[in-house]
């Protein structure tokens, strides 16, 4: 594979000039962005207007700030960021799988919800965190715990919104009155249906009591036709640590499980999941014993297709998957990263059969506790954050 050159896409505002949007270059028709500021663990949303939106980590990893910016058109530069969080290192990076979550729901309101650091915590365990964008859109309001009936927050939670006013924040734990293992864990959701003015209690999502893995991460997706999806590790009987999708069609009263993508593990992975649109519905991305997968389903039929991995193997981790207007899906990975460890960023691009193209590359210097996001540009290249 030929070096990729840099160059830059854009300069530092004048009376601020905190940092320059780099673009490190092309593979085909990808291209590779660096975080702004040097953050970590990026979630990036393209919203129908053609803006992406963006939210980072950056500070201490145990006790760190989000930030937000936004970007109005391909090869722009972002905007000057925001702080999500009021609360200074209330956000918290370690373990790569904790991280901020980004949503866009009705008029464009943006919605974040991570994990809490320890200098957030109100109660017993870290707290799971909500802020939105105010109706100034040059804020955040104060962030809220959404956390009342559970405890023992572990592995990263996540949000979701529509274009009817729900946001859904989602997290695995225990009720507070159980002390509970492993196998006792259950998916919580709490639901607002007011842009997230309010919120109800949290209410178990998991249909099956089948646990749930301590240490991997959380995804929930809402699409356009009204489904629900979450997306989480299980952990029946200590050994199975299945992958698996849950859905909801009545906005989130109750649940289905629709696909489940089976691994016998005794430890805990520290796994990541993704959910996004795809060509014909939603995607959803994980990982399974060491490699990543991808798969679709099918907006009007609900089924979803056989799972896709890229050729090779190795140490692969943190997926995130995008479809552009073509039908070509991006699968893009770390390689090598570990517990205080960065590695290599690795993608593949998919025709529409689910066939690997030759457009697909690799490149060193996923910092440490870092993952990447992905995105389709407006010719329909992908564009990689890392």
């Amino acid at each position: 594979m030929r070096p990729i050159n840099r160059r830059s896409l854009g300069a530092a505002f004048a009376s601020w000039s905190l940092w320059i949007a780099l673009a490190v270059g092309h593979a085909g028709d990808v291209t590779l962005t660096r975080v702004p500021e040097g953050g970590l663990q990026p979630q990036a949303f393209k919203s129908q207007d053609g803006v992406v939106h963006l939210v980072y980590f950056k500070g201490d990893p145990k006790a760190g700030d989000l930030f937000y910016v936004r970007r109005w058109s391909d090869g722009a530069p972002f905007s000057k960021p925001l702080r999500v969080n009021s609360k200074a290192g209330s956000a918290i990076a370690v373990g790569t799988i904790r991280g901020a979550q980004l949503a866009i729901g009705r008029a464009g309101r943006v919605h974040v919800a991570w994990n809490g650091s320890g200098k957030a915590s109100g109660h017993e365990g870290a707290p799971m965190l909500y802020a939105r964008l105010d109706n100034s859109g040059n804020a955040f309001e104060t962030e809220r715990d959404l956390m009342n009936d559970t405890r023992h927050l572990d592995g990263g939670g996540s949000v979701a919104a529509d274009d009817e006013g729900n946001v859904y924040v989602a997290w695995h734990g225990i009720e507070a009155t159980n002390p509970g293992t492993e196998a006792d864990r259950s998916v919580f959701m709490a639901l607002s249906t007011d842009d997230g003015r309010t919120f109800t209690r949290e209410k178990r999502a998991n249909p099956d009591p089948i646990g749930a893995c301590g240490c991997c991460g959380l995804k929930a997706f809402a699409d356009s036709k009204g489904a629900l999806y979450l997306l989480y590790r299980a952990a029946r009987g200590g050994t199975d640590r299945d992958q698996t999708l849950l859905t909801s069609t009545d906005f989130g009263k109750t649940f289905r499980t629709l696909h489940s993508h089976p691994w016998k593990a005794t430890t805990c992975p520290m796994s990541s999941a993704w959910l996004g649109s795809g060509a014909s519905g939603t995607l959803a991305a994980w990982e399974t014993m060491g490699q990543v997968w991808f798969t679709s389903v099918d907006a009007r039929t609900g089924k979803v297709a056989e799972p896709i991995a890229p050729v090779g193997t190795g140490k692969r981790k943190h997926p995130v998957a995008v479809t552009n207007t073509q039908g070509e899906t991006l699968l893009a990975w770390d390689e090598g990263t570990g517990w205080q460890k960065g590695g290599t960023l690795a993608w593949q691009v998919f025709d529409q059969k689910g066939k690997p193209t030759s457009t697909q590359g690799r490149q060193d210097g996923v910092p440490v506790w870092g993952s990447p996001t992905a995105f389709t540009r407006d010719d329909g290249s992908f564009e990689i954050l890392f």
